[in-house]
């Protein structure tokens, strides 16, 4: 029962709505079905299968809003949790931010689901995970990893006639790699709508590849290299700046995107003019929904373009507060890039360090987005245009502002996560201390 059509979840919903007495009532509806496979040390340590399904109600009286959430969906429970939700709502205090339900609109289909990844079984998933044990074996190292598969949709509704649903799959990936002297290790982490994209051999592959060829590494001292990010490692660096994409921290003084004196820096040029990031929940390398939790729907948006920051994100009250219209963020990001690959972004540096991944990123100053972390998971000295050897991992202090300003070159972008995000050359990364992880 976790996952309903259209017309099963649309049936429900218009139920719990003619129970609803307040002012204003919104029904979310949401399930999801999956499996999952750990392994460590090579052997799996725990498989399971689950699907859950819930029901939330908000009920406004003014502009008093109460919620209530419940599991059972017979009409009792139904009635129940609506009545549950009015006395709550009579208890609250008022929301000095609320803002009344959206009517109806309209959304464009979205590509977020297919067929073959919501029909994975547990053989299939136990196939998968053979296919990356049998690259640990045979390398001789020892694998931990984590593969799951969710299969979900969900649902709104309100009194003023708004109605949404999404339904989407997708199937993760994770898996590290060491030596058993403990002194190489490789990762990979992926994940796709779509399962036939999902290769955990070739993946493994490359973990085991790290592994083996980040043993023995070398201490260098710290300082400024070029630095050549897989698009795992630029991915991690750039979560943290997406999320400063918000007009009210903006407007509040609480972002890189603040200006000093007050007012923001939408139009200014932050980054290289190479630079060009969109959302488009529609890209079929990263589809998204079409609609967010507010119900307005989510269009390709150009965030960056050629370094000039174009929008920023006005949630529905703030865009009220600023007279403009609502602009929601997507996370089915794009950043462009060229045609090159990892390998001809290596051949073209002199002297510099290629990062796999970044790990325990932590933010030091929100208006200048510097950023600490570890590298960590293969980290390699280049010289000539070639790895020359594995260095011991570094604690970085960089921003991805400064970042985007010295970018000397971007690679073919690929998907990692929920974006397609190129491989990157960088000039002056910041490296301030060694560090003895793995």
């Amino acid at each position: 029962m976790a996952i309903l059509s259209k017309e099963e979840a649309q049936a429900i919903l218009k139920k719990v709505l003619s129970y609803a007495k307040a002012d204003a009532c919104e029904v979310s509806l949401n399930g999801s079905d999956g499996g999952n496979i750990r392994y460590a040390r090579n052997a799996v340590s725990t498989a399971g299968q689950i699907d859950v399904m819930s029901l939330g109600v908000s009920a406004t009286f003014g502009k008093k809003t109460g919620t209530a959430t419940i599991n059972e969906f017979d009409d009792a429970s139904l009635q129940k949790v609506v009545k549950r939700a009015e006395e709550l709502a009579m208890l609250a205090p008022e929301n000095p931010e609320y803002m009344p339900p959206l009517g109806p609109q309209t959304f464009a289909e979205s590509l977020t689901f297919n067929a073959k990844t919501a029909a994975m079984s547990p053989d299939t998933r136990a196939d998968m995970v053979a296919k990356s044990l049998s690259v640990s074996k045979a390398a001789d190292l020892e694998a931990a990893g984590f593969l799951e598969n969710t299969t979900r949709f969900n649902s709104i509704m309100n009194s003023k006639g708004l109605f949404a649903y999404n339904k989407s799959t997708n199937v993760s990936f994770s898996v590290t790699m060491r030596n058993k002297q403990g002194t190489g290790s490789g990762y990979v982490d992926q994940d796709f709508n779509n399962l036939d994209k999902m290769d955990t051999l070739a993946l493994s592959k490359i973990a085991a590849s790290k592994a083996n060829g980040s043993a023995g590494a070398k201490a260098i001292e710290p300082g400024k290299y070029t630095v050549i990010l897989e698009p795992l490692a630029a991915s991690d660096m750039l979560g943290n700046m997406f999320r400063g994409f918000d007009a009210r921290s903006a407007d509040e003084g609480r972002s890189f995107m603040s200006k000093k004196g007050g007012g923001t820096r939408l139009g200014e040029q932050l980054f290289s003019e190479n630079v060009n990031i969109y959302s488009d929940p529609l890209n079929p390398e990263v589809p998204g929904s079409t609609w967010n939790g507010d119900g307005l729907p989510v269009t390709k948006t150009q965030w960056v373009q050629n370094g000039v920051v174009k929008n920023l994100s006005y949630s529905r009250y703030w865009a009220s507060q600023k007279n403009v219209q609502p602009l929601p963020f997507s996370r089915s990001l794009v950043m462009e890039g060229g045609t090159q690959s990892l390998e001809d972004l290596i051949k073209s540096t002199e002297k510099g360090i290629l990062v796999t991944r970044f790990w325990y990123i932590r933010m030091v100053d929100p208006q200048t987005l510097l950023l600490t972390g570890l590298t960590r998971d293969g980290t390699f000295y280049i010289e000539n245009g070639e790895i020359k050897f594995p260095i011991k991992n570094f604690r970085f202090n960089e921003s991805p502002v400064i970042m985007l300003n010295n970018v000397e070159a971007l690679g073919k972008p690929v998907r990692t996560g929920s974006g397609l995000i190129p491989p990157m050359k960088i000039r002056d990364f910041t490296f301030s201390s060694l560090s003895d992880a793995i």
